[in-house]
């Protein structure tokens, strides 16, 4: 588990990109604290793996025939 920081609501405004760019590059999560009571976490984004759209889709029927059966194109 990565350490994590704890920071008053104060600096953090001041310093907030820079704090971003922190626990982006370290993965480090940061407390920020108001009166001393932390009130929000920030840490880094979970990645989810992307799921293989392979067998995600099911063909059902001919894929190429017209939807709405016979059209006339002349109409």
């Amino acid at each position: 588990m990565k350490k994590s920081r704890v920071l008053p609501a104060g600096r953090f405004k001041a310093e907030c990109l820079a704090v971003l760019d922190r626990v982006a590059a370290t993965g480090e999560t940061v407390i920020v604290t108001k009166r001393g009571r932390p009130v929000a976490e920030v840490g880094p984004v979970r990645q989810a793996r992307p799921q293989p759209l392979r067998s995600s889709v099911i063909v059902k029927g001919d894929m190429t025939a017209p939807v709405l059966g016979e059209w006339d194109a002349e109409r």
